[in-house]
Protein backbone atom coordinates (compact mmCIF):
# COMPACT_ATOMS: atom_id res chain seq x y z
CA UNK A 1 0.00 0.00 0.00
CA UNK A 2 1.33 3.48 -0.85
CA UNK A 3 2.17 5.95 1.90
CA UNK A 4 -0.88 8.04 1.09
CA UNK A 5 -3.37 5.17 0.98
CA UNK A 6 -4.27 5.21 4.72
CA UNK A 7 -4.92 8.94 4.50
CA UNK A 8 -7.11 8.40 1.46
CA UNK A 9 -9.06 5.65 3.25
CA UNK A 10 -9.56 7.93 6.26
CA UNK A 11 -10.75 10.76 4.00
CA UNK A 12 -13.24 8.42 2.32
CA UNK A 13 -14.57 7.32 5.71
CA UNK A 14 -14.86 10.91 6.91
CA UNK A 15 -16.85 11.78 3.82
CA UNK A 16 -19.48 9.20 4.84
CA UNK A 17 -19.95 10.53 8.37
CA UNK A 18 -23.24 12.41 8.70
CA UNK A 19 -23.25 15.81 10.35
CA UNK A 20 -25.67 14.37 12.91
CA UNK A 21 -26.46 10.79 13.89
CA UNK A 22 -30.18 10.46 14.68
CA UNK A 23 -32.28 7.83 16.40
CA UNK A 24 -34.04 5.17 14.33
CA UNK A 25 -37.56 4.74 15.71
CA UNK A 26 -40.51 3.03 14.03
CA UNK A 27 -38.72 2.89 10.69
CA UNK A 28 -37.72 6.58 10.58
CA UNK A 29 -34.58 8.54 11.44
CA UNK A 30 -35.54 11.19 13.99
CA UNK A 31 -33.71 13.68 16.26
CA UNK A 32 -33.89 13.53 20.03
CA UNK A 33 -37.21 14.73 21.40
CA UNK A 34 -35.30 17.35 23.42
CA UNK A 35 -33.24 18.46 20.43
CA UNK A 36 -30.06 17.83 22.43
CA UNK A 37 -26.91 16.31 20.92
CA UNK A 38 -23.46 15.28 22.10
CA UNK A 39 -20.07 15.17 20.39
CA UNK A 40 -18.57 12.01 18.89
CA UNK A 41 -14.77 12.24 18.92
CA UNK A 42 -11.99 10.85 16.73
CA UNK A 43 -9.68 8.62 18.85
CA UNK A 44 -6.63 9.51 16.77
CA UNK A 45 -6.97 13.29 17.04
CA UNK A 46 -9.54 14.07 19.72
CA UNK A 47 -11.40 16.19 17.16
CA UNK A 48 -15.15 16.09 16.69
CA UNK A 49 -16.44 13.65 14.05
CA UNK A 50 -20.13 14.53 14.28
CA UNK A 51 -23.00 15.33 16.63
CA UNK A 52 -25.20 12.54 17.97
CA UNK A 53 -28.81 12.66 19.16
CA UNK A 54 -28.83 12.62 22.96
CA UNK A 55 -31.69 10.35 23.85
CA UNK A 56 -33.48 10.31 27.17
CA UNK A 57 -36.57 8.76 28.74
CA UNK A 58 -38.89 10.41 26.19
CA UNK A 59 -37.00 8.86 23.26
CA UNK A 60 -36.89 5.47 24.95
CA UNK A 61 -40.65 5.71 25.55
CA UNK A 62 -41.23 6.41 21.83
CA UNK A 63 -39.05 3.46 20.84
CA UNK A 64 -40.68 1.07 23.31
CA UNK A 65 -44.14 2.17 22.14
CA UNK A 66 -43.15 1.39 18.53
CA UNK A 67 -41.82 -2.01 19.57
CA UNK A 68 -44.96 -2.74 21.60
CA UNK A 69 -47.12 -2.02 18.54
CA UNK A 70 -45.18 -4.73 16.72
CA UNK A 71 -46.26 -7.19 19.39
CA UNK A 72 -49.91 -6.27 19.00
CA UNK A 73 -50.28 -5.30 15.36
CA UNK A 74 -47.41 -6.69 13.28
CA UNK A 75 -47.15 -10.25 11.97
CA UNK A 76 -43.45 -10.28 12.96
CA UNK A 77 -43.68 -12.22 16.25
CA UNK A 78 -45.82 -14.92 14.64
CA UNK A 79 -43.91 -15.37 11.38
CA UNK A 80 -42.84 -18.87 10.51
CA UNK A 81 -39.15 -19.51 11.19
CA UNK A 82 -38.42 -19.74 7.47
CA UNK A 83 -39.93 -16.28 6.94
CA UNK A 84 -37.67 -14.75 9.57
CA UNK A 85 -34.80 -16.77 8.07
CA UNK A 86 -35.26 -14.86 4.80
CA UNK A 87 -35.15 -11.48 6.55
CA UNK A 88 -32.01 -12.32 8.56
CA UNK A 89 -30.21 -13.55 5.46
CA UNK A 90 -31.14 -10.30 3.68
CA UNK A 91 -29.52 -8.43 6.57
CA UNK A 92 -26.39 -10.59 6.24
CA UNK A 93 -26.29 -9.95 2.49
CA UNK A 94 -26.52 -6.20 3.08
CA UNK A 95 -23.73 -6.32 5.67
CA UNK A 96 -21.46 -8.22 3.30
CA UNK A 97 -22.23 -5.79 0.48
CA UNK A 98 -21.21 -2.88 2.72
CA UNK A 99 -18.43 -4.67 4.58
CA UNK A 100 -15.66 -2.27 3.55
CA UNK A 101 -17.76 0.75 4.53
CA UNK A 102 -18.65 -0.80 7.90
CA UNK A 103 -14.98 -1.56 8.64
CA UNK A 104 -13.83 1.93 7.70
CA UNK A 105 -16.46 3.65 9.86
CA UNK A 106 -15.65 1.30 12.75
CA UNK A 107 -11.96 2.11 12.44
CA UNK A 108 -12.67 5.83 12.28
CA UNK A 109 -14.93 5.68 15.32
CA UNK A 110 -13.01 3.29 17.59
CA UNK A 111 -9.36 3.37 16.57
CA UNK A 112 -9.36 -0.36 15.80
CA UNK A 113 -6.85 -1.42 13.13
CA UNK A 114 -8.59 -1.68 9.78
CA UNK A 115 -7.63 -5.32 9.23
CA UNK A 116 -9.28 -6.28 12.53
CA UNK A 117 -12.35 -4.14 11.84
CA UNK A 118 -12.83 -6.00 8.56
CA UNK A 119 -12.84 -9.26 10.46
CA UNK A 120 -15.48 -7.93 12.86
CA UNK A 121 -17.75 -6.91 9.96
CA UNK A 122 -17.47 -10.40 8.49
CA UNK A 123 -18.31 -11.93 11.88
CA UNK A 124 -21.40 -9.73 12.11
CA UNK A 125 -22.75 -11.11 8.84
CA UNK A 126 -22.05 -14.64 10.04
CA UNK A 127 -23.95 -13.96 13.27
CA UNK A 128 -27.09 -13.15 11.29
CA UNK A 129 -26.67 -16.22 9.06
CA UNK A 130 -26.01 -18.52 12.01
CA UNK A 131 -29.11 -17.52 13.97
CA UNK A 132 -31.24 -17.50 10.80
CA UNK A 133 -30.28 -21.11 10.18
CA UNK A 134 -30.62 -22.04 13.84
CA UNK A 135 -34.21 -20.83 14.14
CA UNK A 136 -35.19 -23.00 11.17
CA UNK A 137 -33.40 -26.08 12.43
CA UNK A 138 -34.05 -25.91 16.17
CA UNK A 139 -36.53 -28.43 17.48
CA UNK A 140 -39.02 -28.18 20.32
CA UNK A 141 -39.12 -30.77 23.04
CA UNK A 142 -41.91 -33.32 23.39
CA UNK A 143 -42.38 -35.88 26.17
CA UNK A 144 -44.69 -38.88 26.05
CA UNK A 145 -45.93 -40.35 29.34
CA UNK A 146 -46.96 -43.80 28.26
CA UNK A 147 -50.42 -43.69 26.73
CA UNK A 148 -51.72 -41.10 29.20
CA UNK A 149 -50.09 -37.78 28.22
CA UNK A 150 -48.25 -36.04 25.39
CA UNK A 151 -46.39 -32.99 26.69
CA UNK A 152 -44.70 -30.47 24.42
CA UNK A 153 -42.78 -27.20 24.75
CA UNK A 154 -43.64 -24.09 22.76
CA UNK A 155 -41.25 -21.17 22.26
CA UNK A 156 -42.67 -17.68 21.90
CA UNK A 157 -40.95 -14.28 22.02
CA UNK A 158 -40.65 -12.81 25.51
CA UNK A 159 -41.54 -9.29 24.35
CA UNK A 160 -39.59 -6.08 23.78
CA UNK A 161 -35.87 -6.85 24.10
CA UNK A 162 -33.68 -4.09 25.53
CA UNK A 163 -30.13 -4.37 24.15
CA UNK A 164 -27.25 -2.30 25.54
CA UNK A 165 -23.96 -2.74 23.70
CA UNK A 166 -20.33 -1.68 24.35
CA UNK A 167 -17.90 0.41 22.36
CA UNK A 168 -15.00 -1.98 21.83
CA UNK A 169 -16.27 -3.98 18.80
CA UNK A 170 -19.65 -2.30 18.48
CA UNK A 171 -20.97 -3.54 15.15
CA UNK A 172 -20.18 -7.20 15.75
CA UNK A 173 -21.53 -7.15 19.32
CA UNK A 174 -24.73 -5.42 18.19
CA UNK A 175 -25.23 -8.21 15.66
CA UNK A 176 -24.51 -10.82 18.35
CA UNK A 177 -27.56 -9.57 20.28
CA UNK A 178 -29.81 -8.44 17.42
CA UNK A 179 -29.62 -11.63 15.39
CA UNK A 180 -30.98 -14.07 18.01
CA UNK A 181 -33.53 -11.54 19.28
CA UNK A 182 -34.85 -11.10 15.74
CA UNK A 183 -34.72 -14.84 15.07
CA UNK A 184 -36.83 -15.35 18.20
CA UNK A 185 -39.46 -12.85 17.02
CA UNK A 186 -38.77 -10.12 19.59
CA UNK A 187 -39.07 -6.43 18.70
CA UNK A 188 -36.00 -4.55 19.89
CA UNK A 189 -34.80 -1.30 21.39
CA UNK A 190 -31.02 -0.97 21.01
CA UNK A 191 -29.00 1.55 23.02
CA UNK A 192 -25.48 1.63 21.50
CA UNK A 193 -22.43 2.86 23.37
CA UNK A 194 -22.08 6.63 23.18
CA UNK A 195 -18.38 6.51 22.25
CA UNK A 196 -18.99 4.51 19.04
CA UNK A 197 -22.32 5.44 17.41
CA UNK A 198 -21.37 5.45 13.72
CA UNK A 199 -21.78 1.78 12.84
CA UNK A 200 -24.96 1.50 14.92
CA UNK A 201 -26.36 4.23 12.67
CA UNK A 202 -25.15 2.35 9.61
CA UNK A 203 -26.73 -0.83 10.97
CA UNK A 204 -30.09 0.95 11.15
CA UNK A 205 -29.70 1.82 7.45
CA UNK A 206 -28.79 -1.80 6.69
CA UNK A 207 -31.93 -3.04 8.48
CA UNK A 208 -33.99 -0.54 6.52
CA UNK A 209 -32.49 -1.75 3.24
CA UNK A 210 -33.16 -5.37 4.23
CA UNK A 211 -36.87 -4.47 4.72
CA UNK A 212 -37.02 -5.34 8.39
CA UNK A 213 -40.54 -4.10 9.22
CA UNK A 214 -40.88 -0.69 10.88
CA UNK A 215 -40.75 -0.82 14.66
CA UNK A 216 -39.13 -4.24 14.84
CA UNK A 217 -35.72 -2.65 15.53
CA UNK A 218 -35.39 0.77 17.14
CA UNK A 219 -32.07 2.48 17.90
CA UNK A 220 -31.83 5.19 20.55
CA UNK A 221 -28.47 6.90 21.03
CA UNK A 222 -27.45 8.63 24.21
CA UNK A 223 -25.53 8.60 27.47
CA UNK A 224 -25.76 5.45 29.55
CA UNK A 225 -26.99 7.22 32.67
CA UNK A 226 -29.84 8.77 30.66
CA UNK A 227 -30.96 6.63 27.71
CA UNK A 228 -29.55 3.37 29.03
CA UNK A 229 -31.02 3.86 32.48
CA UNK A 230 -34.42 4.74 30.98
CA UNK A 231 -34.40 1.54 28.91
CA UNK A 232 -33.60 -0.59 31.95
CA UNK A 233 -36.31 1.15 34.01
CA UNK A 234 -39.08 0.95 31.41
CA UNK A 235 -41.84 -1.39 32.65
CA UNK A 236 -42.71 -2.64 29.16
CA UNK A 237 -39.21 -4.03 28.50
CA UNK A 238 -39.17 -7.48 30.13
CA UNK A 239 -35.55 -8.40 29.42
CA UNK A 240 -32.18 -6.69 29.12
CA UNK A 241 -29.07 -8.02 27.41
CA UNK A 242 -26.04 -5.99 28.44
CA UNK A 243 -22.35 -6.20 27.62
CA UNK A 244 -20.11 -3.82 29.52
CA UNK A 245 -18.23 -3.26 32.73
CA UNK A 246 -19.15 -4.82 36.03
CA UNK A 247 -20.19 -1.79 38.08
CA UNK A 248 -22.69 -0.78 35.37
CA UNK A 249 -23.97 -4.35 35.37
CA UNK A 250 -24.56 -4.16 39.11
CA UNK A 251 -26.53 -0.93 38.65
CA UNK A 252 -28.64 -2.55 35.92
CA UNK A 253 -29.31 -5.58 38.11
CA UNK A 254 -30.56 -3.44 40.99
CA UNK A 255 -32.92 -1.49 38.74
CA UNK A 256 -34.11 -4.57 36.85
CA UNK A 257 -35.14 -6.19 40.12
CA UNK A 258 -38.00 -3.68 40.44
CA UNK A 259 -39.77 -5.27 37.48
CA UNK A 260 -38.22 -8.77 37.76
CA UNK A 261 -36.68 -8.39 34.30
CA UNK A 262 -34.78 -11.20 32.65
CA UNK A 263 -31.05 -10.42 32.47
CA UNK A 264 -28.13 -11.63 30.40
CA UNK A 265 -24.95 -9.77 31.22
CA UNK A 266 -21.40 -10.28 29.95
CA UNK A 267 -19.32 -8.08 32.21
CA UNK A 268 -15.65 -7.45 32.93
CA UNK A 269 -12.76 -9.87 32.81
CA UNK A 270 -9.24 -10.39 34.07
CA UNK A 271 -8.57 -13.62 32.26
CA UNK A 272 -5.53 -15.79 33.03
CA UNK A 273 -3.27 -17.46 30.49
CA UNK A 274 -1.60 -20.42 32.23
CA UNK A 275 1.64 -21.50 30.51
CA UNK A 276 3.25 -24.76 31.67
CA UNK A 277 6.86 -25.57 30.83
CA UNK A 278 5.92 -28.59 28.68
CA UNK A 279 3.76 -26.51 26.32
CA UNK A 280 4.53 -25.40 22.79
CA UNK A 281 6.05 -22.15 24.04
CA UNK A 282 6.21 -20.55 20.59
CA UNK A 283 2.47 -21.09 20.05
CA UNK A 284 1.69 -19.95 23.59
CA UNK A 285 3.61 -16.70 23.17
CA UNK A 286 1.85 -16.05 19.86
CA UNK A 287 -1.49 -16.68 21.55
CA UNK A 288 -0.72 -14.56 24.60
CA UNK A 289 0.44 -11.57 22.54
CA UNK A 290 -2.54 -11.76 20.20
CA UNK A 291 -4.96 -12.13 23.09
CA UNK A 292 -3.82 -8.95 24.86
CA UNK A 293 -2.79 -6.72 21.96
CA UNK A 294 -5.42 -7.47 19.30
CA UNK A 295 -8.41 -5.09 19.33
CA UNK A 296 -6.03 -2.68 21.12
CA UNK A 297 -6.40 -4.79 24.27
CA UNK A 298 -9.96 -3.48 24.60
CA UNK A 299 -11.65 -6.86 24.87
CA UNK A 300 -13.36 -8.47 27.83
CA UNK A 301 -11.84 -11.89 27.09
CA UNK A 302 -8.27 -10.56 26.78
CA UNK A 303 -5.67 -12.78 28.42
CA UNK A 304 -4.38 -9.94 30.56
CA UNK A 305 -2.60 -12.09 33.19
CA UNK A 306 0.08 -14.45 31.89
CA UNK A 307 1.01 -17.04 34.53
CA UNK A 308 4.27 -18.82 33.61
CA UNK A 309 5.86 -21.88 35.20
CA UNK A 310 8.98 -20.72 37.01
CA UNK A 311 11.47 -22.88 35.10
CA UNK A 312 10.75 -21.01 31.84
CA UNK A 313 9.66 -17.68 33.34
CA UNK A 314 12.72 -15.54 32.52
CA UNK A 315 12.98 -16.90 28.99
CA UNK A 316 9.30 -16.15 28.32
CA UNK A 317 9.52 -12.64 29.80
CA UNK A 318 12.55 -11.84 27.63
CA UNK A 319 10.81 -13.09 24.50
CA UNK A 320 7.61 -11.19 25.29
CA UNK A 321 9.63 -8.02 25.86
CA UNK A 322 11.31 -8.26 22.47
CA UNK A 323 8.07 -9.08 20.65
CA UNK A 324 6.04 -6.35 22.35
CA UNK A 325 8.63 -3.73 21.41
CA UNK A 326 8.21 -4.71 17.75
CA UNK A 327 4.39 -4.57 17.67
CA UNK A 328 3.42 -1.97 15.08
CA UNK A 329 1.47 0.92 16.62
CA UNK A 330 0.11 3.54 14.29
CA UNK A 331 -2.60 4.88 12.02
CA UNK A 332 -5.56 2.48 12.31
CA UNK A 333 -6.17 2.87 8.56
CA UNK A 334 -2.71 1.45 7.73
CA UNK A 335 -3.03 -2.33 7.09
CA UNK A 336 0.40 -2.80 8.69
CA UNK A 337 -0.84 -1.44 12.04
CA UNK A 338 -1.31 -4.06 14.76
CA UNK A 339 -2.36 -1.72 17.60
CA UNK A 340 -4.26 1.48 16.88
CA UNK A 341 -5.59 4.24 19.11
CA UNK A 342 -7.60 3.61 22.26
CA UNK A 343 -11.24 4.62 22.00
CA UNK A 344 -11.23 7.94 23.87
CA UNK A 345 -8.94 10.32 25.75
CA UNK A 346 -10.74 9.49 29.01
CA UNK A 347 -10.11 5.79 28.55
CA UNK A 348 -6.49 6.44 27.55
CA UNK A 349 -5.97 8.37 30.80
CA UNK A 350 -7.52 5.50 32.77
CA UNK A 351 -5.21 2.89 31.19
CA UNK A 352 -2.15 5.11 31.71
CA UNK A 353 -3.22 5.45 35.34
CA UNK A 354 -2.96 1.67 35.71
CA UNK A 355 0.51 1.69 34.14
CA UNK A 356 1.58 4.28 36.68
CA UNK A 357 0.04 2.21 39.50
CA UNK A 358 1.95 -0.87 38.35
CA UNK A 359 5.24 0.99 38.48
CA UNK A 360 4.40 2.51 41.88
CA UNK A 361 3.52 -0.89 43.33
CA UNK A 362 6.82 -2.41 42.27
CA UNK A 363 6.09 -4.39 39.11
CA UNK A 364 8.91 -4.44 36.55
CA UNK A 365 8.03 -2.48 33.41
CA UNK A 366 9.67 -4.43 30.59
CA UNK A 367 8.07 -2.87 27.50
CA UNK A 368 5.96 0.11 26.55
CA UNK A 369 4.19 2.03 29.26
CA UNK A 370 3.99 5.34 27.44
CA UNK A 371 3.05 7.10 24.26
CA UNK A 372 4.97 5.98 21.15
CA UNK A 373 7.40 8.83 20.28
CA UNK A 374 6.16 9.06 16.68
CA UNK A 375 2.53 9.56 17.80
CA UNK A 376 2.37 12.74 19.89
CA UNK A 377 -1.40 13.19 19.41
CA UNK A 378 -4.37 10.89 19.90
CA UNK A 379 -5.14 8.12 22.38
CA UNK A 380 -2.11 5.94 21.61
CA UNK A 381 -0.28 3.68 24.06
CA UNK A 382 2.70 1.47 23.29
CA UNK A 383 2.07 -2.24 23.98
CA UNK A 384 3.05 -2.71 27.59
CA UNK A 385 4.50 -5.69 29.46
CA UNK A 386 4.91 -5.86 33.25
CA UNK A 387 6.92 -8.68 34.83
CA UNK A 388 7.09 -9.80 38.47
CA UNK A 389 3.47 -8.82 39.07
CA UNK A 390 2.29 -9.85 42.54
CA UNK A 391 -1.31 -10.96 43.16
CA UNK A 392 -1.82 -8.06 45.57
CA UNK A 393 -1.17 -5.44 42.88
CA UNK A 394 -4.02 -3.53 41.26
CA UNK A 395 -2.78 -4.42 37.78
CA UNK A 396 -3.16 -8.11 38.70
CA UNK A 397 -6.61 -7.73 40.26
CA UNK A 398 -8.42 -5.03 38.24
CA UNK A 399 -9.56 -4.90 34.63
CA UNK A 400 -7.39 -2.47 32.67
CA UNK A 401 -9.01 -2.94 29.22
CA UNK A 402 -6.00 -1.87 27.24
CA UNK A 403 -2.77 -3.26 25.74
CA UNK A 404 -1.17 -4.09 29.10
CA UNK A 405 0.09 -7.62 29.88
CA UNK A 406 0.92 -8.67 33.45
CA UNK A 407 3.31 -11.63 33.85
CA UNK A 408 3.58 -13.66 37.07
CA UNK A 409 5.55 -16.86 37.83
CA UNK A 410 4.04 -19.95 39.42
CA UNK A 411 5.62 -22.96 41.11
CA UNK A 412 3.35 -25.88 40.25
CA UNK A 413 -0.14 -26.83 39.11
CA UNK A 414 -1.77 -26.06 42.44
CA UNK A 415 -0.10 -22.64 42.55
CA UNK A 416 -1.18 -21.90 38.96
CA UNK A 417 -4.83 -22.71 39.73
CA UNK A 418 -4.79 -20.59 42.89
CA UNK A 419 -3.31 -17.60 41.05
CA UNK A 420 -5.70 -17.97 38.10
CA UNK A 421 -8.73 -17.93 40.39
CA UNK A 422 -7.47 -15.21 42.74
CA UNK A 423 -9.52 -12.39 41.18
CA UNK A 424 -13.16 -11.36 41.35
CA UNK A 425 -13.68 -12.02 37.63
CA UNK A 426 -14.35 -15.29 35.82
CA UNK A 427 -15.01 -14.76 32.13
CA UNK A 428 -12.31 -16.67 30.22
CA UNK A 429 -9.15 -18.70 30.84
CA UNK A 430 -6.44 -20.05 28.55
CA UNK A 431 -4.24 -23.07 29.31
CA UNK A 432 -1.12 -24.15 27.44
CA UNK A 433 0.27 -27.64 28.08
CA UNK A 434 1.07 -30.76 26.09
CA UNK A 435 -0.08 -32.95 28.99
CA UNK A 436 -3.75 -33.25 28.04
CA UNK A 437 -4.71 -35.01 31.25
CA UNK A 438 -3.38 -32.02 33.15
CA UNK A 439 -4.97 -29.68 30.65
CA UNK A 440 -8.45 -31.11 31.25
CA UNK A 441 -7.86 -31.21 34.99
CA UNK A 442 -6.80 -27.57 35.16
CA UNK A 443 -9.60 -26.51 32.80
CA UNK A 444 -12.20 -27.97 35.17
CA UNK A 445 -10.53 -26.10 38.05
CA UNK A 446 -10.81 -22.70 36.37
CA UNK A 447 -13.44 -20.34 37.80
CA UNK A 448 -14.33 -19.15 34.30
CA UNK A 449 -17.30 -19.44 31.99
CA UNK A 450 -15.13 -20.18 28.95
CA UNK A 451 -11.81 -22.04 28.78
CA UNK A 452 -9.49 -22.54 25.81
CA UNK A 453 -6.87 -25.30 25.89
CA UNK A 454 -3.86 -24.77 23.61
CA UNK A 455 -5.69 -22.03 21.72
CA UNK A 456 -6.39 -18.33 21.83
CA UNK A 457 -9.99 -17.09 21.76
CA UNK A 458 -11.71 -18.92 18.88
CA UNK A 459 -15.50 -18.84 19.29
CA UNK A 460 -17.92 -21.57 18.27
CA UNK A 461 -21.31 -19.87 17.88
CA UNK A 462 -23.12 -23.02 19.00
CA UNK A 463 -21.60 -22.93 22.49
CA UNK A 464 -22.63 -20.87 25.54
CA UNK A 465 -20.85 -17.54 26.03
CA UNK A 466 -20.70 -15.85 29.42
CA UNK A 467 -18.90 -15.65 32.73
CA UNK A 468 -19.09 -16.39 36.43
CA UNK A 469 -18.41 -14.32 39.57
CA UNK A 470 -18.14 -10.61 38.67
CA UNK A 471 -18.00 -11.40 34.96
CA UNK A 472 -21.76 -11.65 34.64
CA UNK A 473 -24.70 -13.99 34.57
CA UNK A 474 -26.67 -15.88 31.96
CA UNK A 475 -25.44 -17.49 28.76
CA UNK A 476 -25.90 -16.57 25.12
CA UNK A 477 -24.84 -18.41 21.98
CA UNK A 478 -26.62 -21.11 20.01
CA UNK A 479 -29.88 -22.29 21.54
CA UNK A 480 -28.89 -20.56 24.78
CA UNK A 481 -29.62 -17.24 23.06
CA UNK A 482 -33.02 -18.47 21.90
CA UNK A 483 -33.76 -19.64 25.43
CA UNK A 484 -33.12 -16.09 26.66
CA UNK A 485 -35.27 -14.30 24.08
CA UNK A 486 -38.09 -16.86 24.15
CA UNK A 487 -40.53 -17.93 26.80
CA UNK A 488 -40.87 -21.70 26.92
CA UNK A 489 -44.40 -22.84 27.63
CA UNK A 490 -45.19 -26.45 28.40
CA UNK A 491 -48.51 -27.80 27.12
CA UNK A 492 -49.77 -31.04 28.77
CA UNK A 493 -52.26 -33.01 26.67
CA UNK A 494 -54.25 -35.86 28.16
CA UNK A 495 -54.57 -38.73 25.68
CA UNK A 496 -57.18 -40.62 27.67
CA UNK A 497 -58.90 -40.63 31.03
CA UNK A 498 -56.79 -38.41 33.34
CA UNK A 499 -57.88 -40.48 36.38
CA UNK A 500 -58.46 -37.36 38.50
CA UNK A 501 -59.32 -38.07 42.15
CA UNK A 502 -62.98 -37.09 42.65
CA UNK A 503 -63.36 -34.74 45.61
CA UNK A 504 -66.68 -33.67 47.14
CA UNK A 505 -68.91 -36.55 46.08
CA UNK A 506 -71.98 -37.47 48.12
CA UNK A 507 -71.74 -40.89 49.87
CA UNK A 508 -74.16 -42.49 47.43
CA UNK A 509 -71.94 -41.33 44.50
CA UNK A 510 -68.97 -43.31 45.69
CA UNK A 511 -65.76 -42.54 47.59
CA UNK A 512 -63.18 -40.27 46.11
Amino acid sequence: MSAGAPAAARAAALARVPARVDHYIDGAFVPAASGRTFANLDPTTGGELCRVARGDADDIARAVAAARRVLGESPWPGLLPRQRWRVLHRVADAIEARGAEIAELETLDTGLPITQARGQAARAAENFRFFADLIVGVGEEAFRVGEAFQNYVVRRPVGVAGLITPWNTPFMLESWKLAPALASGCPIVLKPAEWSPLTADLLAHVLDEAEVPAGVVNVVHGIGEEAGAALVAHPDVPLISFTGETTTGQTIMREAATHLKGLSMELGGKSPVVLFADADVDAAIDGALFSIFSLNGERCTAGSRLLVERSIYREVVDRLTRRAARVRVGDPFDPATEVGALIHAEHHARVVGYVEAGVAEGATLRAGGGRPPALPDGAYLAPTVFADVAPSMRIFQEEIFGPVLCVTPFADERDAIALANDVRYGLAAYIWTNDLRRGHRVARSMEAGMVWLNSQNVRDLRTPCGGVKASGLGREGGVHSLDFYCERQIVHVALGDPHTPRFGLAPEEGAS
